[in-house]
């Protein structure tokens, strides 16, 4: 498992590259990913437009801003993600606001099908769900937890759809993005928050 973390990070990059390479491949109607399709293409196109529009109107209350600021242990928040992913489009910002925040917080970005075994490490009931943030406690490497594919909030309205109507409609995939336009970031703050709390009690005291 070091091995594997530690060779993805050597492969990773900033959330700003990560940015301009979803700008890049959107205006040249592309994606990110082993599969090249017209239909990935567009989604990476919607989500460079989405995760414009989030850099620059996530808010983190004064409280938040506060407890993130107090987490004194060095970490990395290593995410895995593509392009085309509807979820990570409306995630990866908020993250990136909230590392910002704290410099012990070091936000690295790798794609997930040029690292099939980090990926492989960190399934989502056995399925290569993205976004995936791997908490990693810098001085000792050890992963102290993750997040994804989704925040908690969204991630119960999967499970109660899923649970009910056995896989989820295009329908329910638009009611899902109208959920993220209007939590505005806020629950995906609350669980990475709560990840902080795991490392640093004290924080959520």
């Amino acid at each position: 498992m070091d091995a594997i973390i530690k060779n993805s990070l050597q492969k990773s990059m900033s959330y700003q590259d990560y940015r301009e390479l979803v700008k890049q491949l959107a205006q040249k109607k592309s994606n990110t990913g082993d599969d090249k399709t017209e239909a990935l293409a567009g989604y990476t196109v919607l989500n460079d437009r989405r995760m414009k529009r989030w850099d620059k109107t996530v808010k983190v209350s004064e409280t938040s801003q506060n407890k993130i600021k107090e987490v004194k242990e060095s970490v990395t928040w290593l995410v895995i993600t593509e392009s085309w992913c509807g979820d990570a489009a409306h995630i990866m910002p908020v993250i990136n606001k909230v590392a910002d925040l704290n410099e012990n917080i070091d936000f690295k970005v790798v794609l997930r099908d040029e690292n099939p075994e980090l990926m492989d490490a960190f399934l989502t009931n056995g399925g290569r769900a993205i976004p995936k943030l791997i908490m990693l406690d810098n001085n000792s490497g050890e992963v102290i937890d993750t997040f994804g594919p989704r925040p908690s909030e969204a991630t119960g309205y999967v499970d109660k759809f899923k649970a009910e109507h056995g896989a989820l409609t295009p329908e329910f995939k638009e009611d899902l993005q109208h959920w993220y336009n209007k939590n505005k970031g806020q629950n995906i703050i609350e669980d990475l928050i709560g990840m902080l709390c795991k490392l640093e009690p004290s924080v959520c005291q």
